[in-house]
Formats: C-alpha cells, sequence, structure tokens
C-alpha cells in the first residue's frame, strides 16, 4: 500500500514530536502553568526562499488542532533579516513542545529551497528542467523533496515504488542492458501497468543498444560530458525524454543546459543545503 504525501507528513510529525518529548517536556511541565496561553513570531533572520510555513502550521495544529496561525508570509516567498513569518496563538506548552521541530523543519527546507532557487534561476532560458534526487535524508524526504518543489525545480521518483530506474547495478546484476529493459518492460506490463521506465546508460554504445530495443520512457546519460551528451541527444532524436546525470554542479549547469537535454538531476540541492537561520520567539499577547 501507497501512503499518500499527506500521510507522510503526518507520520513525520508524529514520530519526531514522540522522539523529543517521549514521558513529558519537564522543562515546561515544571515552570509553566498547563492552562496558560501564549503568542509567539517566527522571526527571519537570514535572507533566502521561504518553505515549511504549510509544514509549520501542520505541526502546530497536531499538537492543538484550535490554534490561531496567521501566516505572514508564503512558502515559496522571498525572506529578508527582520522580517516575521507567522503569528501563532496557542496553549504556551504548545508551543514550547512544538517550537524545535517547527524550526528544524523550516530552517532545512528553507536551505534547501534556496539552493534549489539558485539553481533554477541559471536554467532560465533553457528548455532543460531541473529534478533532485533519492540522495535524501532518511525518514524527511517528503520535505526535502516538498522543499526542492518550492524552490521552483521539479520532483523525480519519491521512492523505488513510483517508476522503474535501471541503474548500472540493475543492468549488470540482469546480465546487460538489453536483458534489463525486456525483463522491465515485460514486469510492468503484466504486474505494474503504466510504471514509467528509465535507462542508465555510460556510454555512446549504450544509447544505441537502449535506442535498437525501446520500451523506455527515459534515457539517463550518466556522467557523459557536455559533447558527449549533444551527441546522445542526435541520436535519440527525441525519441524519448532524456536526463543528465553526474558531474553536473552550479558552475556547469548551463553548458549541460545548452546541450537541450531534457532533465539534469542533481543529489547537490539536498545534500549540500545549508540550513538557514530562524527563531521562534515568545511575543506579547
Amino acid at each position: 500500500m501507497i501512503i499518500s504525501k499527506e500521510e507522510q507528513i503526518n507520520l513525520l510529525i508524529k514520530n519526531a514530536l514522540e522522539e523529543d518529548i517521549q514521558d513529558g517536556d519537564h522543562s515546561t511541565l515544571s515552570t509553566i502553568d498547563a492552562n496558560a496561553k501564549g503568542k509567539a513570531i517566527l522571526k527571519i533572520k537570514q535572507d533566502g526562499i521561504l518553505a515549511g510555513m504549510e509544514v509549520a502550521e501542520k505541526i502546530f495544529r497536531f499538537m492543538q488542532p484550535d490554534v490561531d496561525f496567521i501566516a505572514l508570509k508564503m512558502d515559496g516567498d522571498y525572506m529578508t533579516y527582520g522580517e516575521i513569518a507567522f503569528e501563532v496563538k496557542a496553549n504556551v506548552h504548545t508551543i514550547l513542545q512544538c517550537e524545535r521541530l517547527v524550526l528544524n523543519c523550516m530552517q532545512r527546507m528553507s536551505g534547501i529551497a534556496t539552493l534549489t532557487h539558485s539553481y533554477v534561476e541559471k536554467l532560465k532560458g533553457f528548455h532543460t528542467r531541473l529534478l533532485d534526487t533519492r540522495k535524501t535524508t532518511p525518514n524527511f524526504r517528503v520535505l526535502e523533496k516538498e522543499a526542492v518543489r518550492i524552490g521552483g525545480a521539479v520532483n523525480h521518483r519519491f521512492g523505488l515504488y513510483d517508476m522503474i530506474m535501471l541503474k548500472d547495478n540493475h543492468i549488470d546484476y540482469a546480465g546487460g542492458i538489453k536483458k534489463a529493459i525486456e525483463l522491465a518492460y515485460e514486469y510492468v506490463h503484466t504486474k505494474k501497468p503504466g510504471l514509467k521506465i528509465e535507462v542508465e546508460t555510460r556510454t555512446i554504445e549504450d544509447v544505441k543498444i537502449v535506442m535498437e530495443t525501446g520500451k523506455v520512457d527515459r534515457i539517463m546519460l550518466d556522467n557523459f560530458s557536455p559533447g558527449e551528451i549533444s551527441e546522445a541527444l542526435k541520436i535519440i532524436n527525441h525519441q524519448y525524454e532524456t536526463e543528465a546525470s553526474g558531474g553536473i554542479h552550479f558552475d556547469n549547469l548551463e553548458q549541460y543546459a545548452a546541450t537541450g537535454v531534457d532533465f539534469i538531476s542533481s543529489g547537490a540541492i539536498i545534500h549540500q543545503a545549508k540550513s538557514l537561520d530562524l527563531s521562534l520567539k515568545a511575543a506579547p499577547l
């Protein structure tokens, strides 16, 4: 059974709060009356692209459904130092118990969205679109990929379940690229109709074999130089979607996009992103 994105986020929130609170937030329990009401504001302390607003509201409402959450900015907005992203009015216990989870999610997501946005800006004017990868933090993928989307890029497959991607190890274990494609094609048509098939190629010769075999939806050109990608694209001739991957970074992004490849995938937009500085501060009611 495939669980929805909403269910994944709720499960993440539930598990994260349980991890943090366990048998009680004793700092709060020992000093704050259980019925005390309070207000807090999210202060922006670093410029960038804001991400995680919707998640923050979900976290507070998971703990206390009737919180008063006032969004002053939206996911995807450009944020600058000194601005306030939201106000929340709730039980003080709720605010204090949710504070760190809200900040951890929003700081990480904003860092990813900001780095992603910088890559997307470099691709303006090109046909090529930016994809993320599965190089994500375990149990946090749903929010990291949401941050990529907020930053303006396109989500690749979410996991092993929603697309067939025949990478080098699949091909080698299966006995070759042609055999791997044939087996995957048969599997899709007998067990998972509609599932897309992508195949990784490592050489121009691999590309030629894929073109002779057919039966795929996208061809990945892995660790190809821009010149090799241009050569491969002539062979593919728009018959299949194309994706460039490996050895691509911010400084050479435009060289690869100039080839006309459909997609460039980058793990760096997630695993190289730095969290941005935000803080949740008590405010007078």
